[in-house]
């Protein structure tokens, strides 16, 4: 990964409390894992910022670089790799992602 592509990620990961890198966009997720992500976000209730990583091959390739994981989506709260879809389930269901979203403060999502 390049400097401009690292530089590019770190911004988006740094400027968002929540960001989802995910394949499509909430609305029309282009895997089940994405859709998956994206529904307990929206159940959280938590405002959250998506890149689509099918429209950047470079953020694509760049995003599993910079958190040194395979796989995607990826999820970052407040600059700090939380993980992919299965690890999102499980914080989700053991009640601990909603957990962290109330400790970091994140903004609930807009109306």
């Amino acid at each position: 990964m390049n400097d401009a592509v690292h530089a590019k990620i770190d911004t988006m990961v740094t400027s968002n409390d929540v960001v989802l890198f995910m394949k499509g966009t909430p609305l029309f997720p282009q895997c089940g894992f994405s859709s998956k992500a994206v529904a307990i976000l929206e159940h959280l209730g938590v405002g959250f910022e998506s890149v689509d990583v099918l429209q950047d091959m470079d953020v694509r390739q760049g995003i599993k670089e910079f958190s040194d994981w395979p796989t995607i989506p990826q999820l970052y709260v407040k600059g700090e790799f939380i993980g992919g879809s299965d690890i999102m389930m499980e914080m989700y269901e053991a009640g601990e992602l909603g957990e962290l979203m109330a400790e970091k403060k994140v903004a609930p999502a807009a109306s």
